[in-house]
């Protein structure tokens, strides 16, 4: 069983996870209109997830996040599912693209866009998956 004792990367791992998981949350926001994604976040939120397993251990994480990653797959595809499916009722061909605006006080306007949902299904699709793969392989080694 692995038990982690590196004093610094311990130290830093909260941090780095923190920086990872925003990172992650802007590149979804931003993966409509510009590079990234839900694919792209999905792996740096797994990354994330990841660098606090390999600092502190799968029963201390597991305390943190009592969360059973594979409930995400079919979350994220029924997401994304729905998202194409939803341009099918404004008789639309399927996964077409829509936006309008919403105005909210004290904030401005914001974009909302349907390729945010889709975008959305795509990153719990990723994360779930990348998160099921990998540590699977980590507890067969055990």
């Amino acid at each position: 069983m692995y038990k982690p004792n590196n004093i610094i990367f311990r130290s830093t791992a909260s941090l780095i996870t923190f920086i990872l998981l925003g990172f992650a949350v802007y590149l979804l926001l931003a993966g409509h209109n510009s590079p990234g994604g839900g694919f792209v976040g999905g792996l740096t939120t797994s990354a994330a997830i990841l660098i606090m397993y390999m600092a502190y251990g799968e029963q201390a994480v597991r305390k943190i996040i009592p969360i059973n990653f594979t409930v995400f797959i079919p979350i994220g595809l029924l997401v994304a599912t729905l998202t194409g499916l939803g341009a099918l009722i404004f008789q639309v061909p399927f996964l077409t693209h829509t936006f309008g605006e919403l105005h909210l006080p004290f904030v401005g306007t914001i974009e909302l866009a349907t390729a945010m949902l889709f975008d959305l299904g795509v990153y719990f699709t990723v994360f779930g998956t990348t998160m099921t793969i990998i540590l699977t392989i980590a507890m067969d080694r055990e």
